[in-house]
C-alpha cells in the first residue's frame, strides 16, 4: 500500500528481495489492483471510480493560488500537489468545499485531493472485508500523516521510527499501535517480535544458510564431465573440445584453488533430492568438488529442451513469432533456478565469488542473493542480449532483469549487449549510469550494425551498484596451434587440400539452428553460383552442420528444409568432377573441424544472429598456426564482428550483398588477405579464452593469484 501512483511500484515487482504482492492499493487508497495483469480489484475499484469527479473539476475549481504546484508523478483519482505555506491547505480546502472530495495533508507539504470517504485505511478495510481475512492477521504500517486512516481502521499497526511527527502524536494514544525505534522494515520487525507468539500471523524466518568452504563456485548447467551408463556402470569421460566453456572454467581451479561446480546431473538413484558431491580431477585440480544437483530427465526436458528453448532462446535472438510462453512451465524454471541457488549457497565459503552462466540460470542471482548476501556474485550471457522493445516480450522481463539486478558484475561479449540490458533495467527500475568507456579501440564503434561507440560500466539500480562488462570470449589458442604442429593432423591438413586441389575451399560450421541462418546462406550460394557462372567448378563448400542435442524437435523442421535446399543445389550445378557443397550433418571432433579451417581458403560465418561466434575466431587461429593467407567472411550481426577487425562484414539478410562479399573474398589479392589476417591475429592471440575468464574474475573483484 502506498500513496504513489501503480506506475511508480511497478520496478519493485522486479526487484527479486521483494516478496511477490497479490495486491497493490495505490494512489493514497484511490486504486487498487492485483498484480496479477493489473486488474481493478472489483467492485471496490468501481466504488472509488463512482464517487471521483475527475481531475478536471478539481483543476477548475481551486483554479490559480500561489505556493501551490502540481506534484509531477503518476497519479490516478488523486490530484497532488505541493503547498509550500499551511495557509495553501486551508485555502484548497475552501475551495472545494462543495465538490464531493476529501483533502488530506501530510509532512506540511503534501496534499493529496480525493474521492470522498477514500483513503488508504477505507480501501483495506474493504479488500479485507473482501477476502473475509479476520481483523487479527492484518498489521499495518506507517511514517506520514496520510497514513493516518490506516491506524484509525482499529487493526494492529506499527508507526516506524523517524516518522513524521504529527503521525506519532496523532497515533500516541492508539492502544493497538506500536510507536517503533527503528526506521522502515526494521520497525516493522521490531513489532512482530513484540508480539505474542501465539498470535504471530507470519510464518517463522527459514534458519540461516551454512557456508562451504568454495572461494569460487561456478554455476553452469553442464557437469565438468560427461556421465554415461555403461553396463550398468556409472562411468565418466572428459570434454572432447579444448575450446568450450567448461575447459575456460576449469582452467580457473588450475593451482589448487578451493571450489564447487555446480551442475544438474540425471544419474542417480530414484527420488534422490539431495547434492552429491565428487572430485573433478584430483591431480589437476585437486580442491574442486563438482556439486551434483539431481533432477529428473523429465525436469531437464521441460526445463532445459522446451522452455528455455522455445521462450527465452527465440526472444534473445530477435524471432520474437517463434517464442511460446506459458506460466506452468515459468514457476517449474523458477523452482530449478531456486535449487540451484540454494546448492550455490551451501557451496560457498564467507565473501565467496560466484559466477553463474547463460540465460537457463537468470533467477539464481535474485535466490542466491536472499540467502547469502555476502557473496560476490558475477553472471556471464554466452548469448546476444535484445534491446527493450524485444526482451520485454517475455512475460516475466521484469522479475529476470530484477534478479540480474542483484548481481555485482553482469558481462556480456560486446558493448551493445551491455547497453541493451541498461535499456530493459529502466523500463522496469529506476537505473542511473554511474561510469561509461569510450569501446574503442578494443571493439569496432562505427560500420557494424552492433556497433555503439560508449558503453555504461557501472550503474545504480536502486541502492545497489552494478558493473557491466564486455568480455568477448576467446579461444584456446595454444590448443589449436598443438593440434596444427601435430604431424598426424599437418597430413591430415594436406589431405583435404589435396582433396580440393583446383578449387578453393569455403567452409561453414555452424550447429544446426535457424538463428544461424543456413537457408539464407544457402540460398546466397546458389544465388553465387547462378551469378557468377564462371566460379562453377572452382569453389566449393563445405558445409558442416552438427546436430542439435536429442529431444530437441524445434529444430526438425529447420533440418528438413537445409536437407532439401542442398539437394536441389547440388542437383542443379553439381558435375561428373565437381560437387558444389560438400554436407557434413554429424559432429566433427574439434581436431577435424581445426584441420579443415587450416585448409580453408575462406571461412563464411554468417549467421542471423549470434551472440559471439568461436567457429570466426577458430578460423583465425588455425590460419595464423599454419601462416595461412585465409578471408574470414562475418555476419555483422555476430558479435563477433565488432570485435574481429581484419574481417569482411556481410548482411545475411541481403542475399545480394551476400554474394557480392563472397566473391569479394575469393578475389582479395594475396597482399591484402596477409594484412587482414594480421590484424585478426592480434585480436584472437591477444585476448585468447584465457584472458577472457581472467579480466571477468578481476572484474568481480578476484585478486590476480586467485585468493
Amino acid at each position: 500500500m502506498t500513496g504513489r501512483g501503480v506506475e511508480s511500484v511497478l520496478p519493485l515487482l522486479g526487484d527479486a528481495l521483494v516478496p511477490d504482492p497479490e495486491f497493490i492499493i495505490a494512489d493514497v487508497g484511490g486504486t487498487i489492483v492485483t498484480t496479477d495483469g493489473l486488474r481493478p480489484v472489483d467492485p471496490i475499484q468501481w466504488e472509488i471510480d463512482a464517487r471521483w469527479v475527475g481531475v478536471e473539476a478539481v483543476l477548475e475549481a481551486i483554479g490559480t493560488l500561489e505556493g501551490l504546484e502540481r506534484q509531477a508523478v503518476p497519479q490516478e483519482r488523486r490530484v497532488s500537489f505541493h503547498a509550500e505555506r499551511l495557509e495553501v491547505i486551508d485555502e484548497v480546502r475552501h475551495r472545494v468545499r462543495n465538490l464531493p472530495v476529501d483533502v488530506l495533508h501530510s509532512a506540511d507539504r503534501y496534499l493529496d485531493v480525493l474521492p470522498r470517504g477514500t483513503n488508504k485505511g477505507s480501501t483495506l478495510m474493504r479488500l479485507v472485508e473482501q477476502l473475509r481475512i479476520p481483523a487479527d492477521r492484518v498489521l499495518v504500517a506507517g511514517d506520514t500523516l496520510n497514513d493516518l486512516s490506516l491506524f484509525e481502521t482499529g487493526y494492529r499497526g506499527v508507526v516506524v521510527g523517524q516518522s513524521e511527527p504529527a503521525l506519532v502524536t496523532a497515533t500516541a494514544d492508539f492502544p493497538h499501535v506500536h510507536q517503533a525505534m527503528l526506521p522502515g522494515a526494521g520497525g516493522i520487525l521490531e513489532a512482530l517480535r513484540l508480539m505474542d507468539e501465539r498470535e504471530r500471523f507470519v510464518e517463522p524466518a527459514p534458519g540461516p544458510v551454512t557456508s562451504g568452504d568454495a572461494q569460487l563456485v561456478v554455476v553452469y548447467h553442464r557437469l565438468p564431465f560427461d556421465e554415461r551408463l555403461v553396463d550398468g556402470e556409472l562411468t565418466r569421460r572428459r570434454p572432447t573440445s579444448p575450446n568450450g566453456i567448461i575447459p575456460t572454467l576449469l582452467g580457473c581451479f588450475e593451482g589448487g584453488r578451493p571450489g564447487s561446480w555446480v551442475a544438474w546431473s540425471t544419474q542417480h538413484a530414484p527420488g534422490a533430492t539431495a547434492i552429491t558431491h565428487e572430485l573433478v580431477d584430483e591431480e589437476r585440480y585437486p580442491n574442486l568438488l563438482a556439486a551434483k544437483l539431481p533432477l529428473e530427465e523429465d525436469d531437464v526436458r521441460r526445463f532445459y529442451k522446451e522452455f528455455s528453448k522455445e521462450a527465452f532462446w527465440p526472444v534473445i535472438f530477435s524471432f520474437v513469432e517463434k517464442a511460446r510462453f506459458r506460466s506452468s512451465d515459468w514457476e517449474h524454471y523458477l523452482t530449478i533456478n531456486q535449487r540451484f541457488a540454494e546448492a550455490a549457497a551451501a557451496e560457498a565459503d564467507e565473501g565467496a565469488l560466484v559466477w553463474i552462466h547463460d540465460y537457463n540460470l537468470w533467477m539464481v542471482p535474485g535466490f542466491l542473493r536472499r540467502l547469502r548476501p555476502d557473496l560476490r556474485i558475477g553472471f556471464f550471457h554466452h548469448t546476444s542480449f535484445p534491446p527493450a522493445d524485444i526482451f520485454n516480450v517475455i512475460p516475466w522481463a521484469g522479475q529476470i532483469v530484477g534478479s540480474l539486478a542483484q548481481c555485482d558484475l553482469v558481462g556480456f561479449h560486446i558493448p551493445r549487449y551491455a547497453a541493451n540490458f541498461l535499456d530493459v533495467l529502466r523500463s522496469h527500475i529506476p537505473t542511473e549510469v554511474v561510469e561509461a568507456e569510450p569501446c574503442a579501440p578494443r571493439f569496432r564503434v562505427h560500420g557494424v550494425a552492433l556497433a555503439i561507440p560508449k558503453m555504461p560500466t557501472v550503474i545504480a539500480v536502486g541502492d545497489r551498484t552494478v558493473r557491466l562488462g564486455a568480455h568477448p570470449v576467446g579461444v584456446n589458442v595454444r590448443a589449436v596451434r598443438d593440434i596444427l604442429e601435430d604431424p598426424v593432423r599437418r597430413e591430415t591438413v594436406e589431405a583435404v587440400r589435396e582433396r580440393f586441389r583446383g578449387t578453393r575451399l569455403v567452409l561453414s560450421v555452424e550447429r544446426l539452428d535457424y538463428v544461424k541462418g543456413p537457408l539464407q546462406k544457402l540460398e546466397a550460394f546458389e544465388r553465387f553460383l547462378e551469378v557468377h557462372p564462371d566460379q562453377r567448378g572452382s569453389v566449393s563448400l563445405v558445409f558442416v552442420t552438427t546436430p542439435p542435442a536429442p529431444g530437441m524437435e524445434v529444430y526438425e523442421e529447420v533440418r528438413e528444409a537445409v536437407d532439401r535446399a542442398v539437394g536441389r543445389i547440388n542437383g542443379r550445378f553439381a558435375t561428373l568432377e565437381w560437387t558444389p557443397i560438400h554436407y557434413l550433418f554429424r559432429a566433427l571432433p574439434f581436431d577435424e573441424v581445426v584441420g579443415f579451417a587450416a585448409a580453408a581458403d575462406v571461412a563464411w560465418v554468417t549467421p542471423l544472429r549470434d551472440g559471439l561466434n568461436l567457429v570466426a575466431k577458430e578460423y583465425v587461429a588455425a590460419q595464423a598456426a599454419t601462416g595461412g593467407a585465409g578471408v574470414l567472411v562475418v555476419s555483422e550481426f555476430a558479435g563477433a564482428a565488432v570485435e574481429l577487425h581484419g574481417a569482411l562484414l556481410t548482411n545475411p539478410y541481403d542475399v545480394e550483398g551476400m554474394v557480392a562479399t563472397l566473391h569479394q573474398a575469393l578475389t582479395l589479392p594475396e597482399e591484402e588477405r596477409r594484412q587482414r589476417m594480421r590484424r585478426l591475429t592480434e585480436v584472437v592471440e591477444g585476448h585468447d579464452v584465457d584472458a577472457w575468464s581472467r579480466e571477468f574474475l578481476e572484474a568481480l573483484g578476484d585478486t590476480p593469484h586467485g585468493g
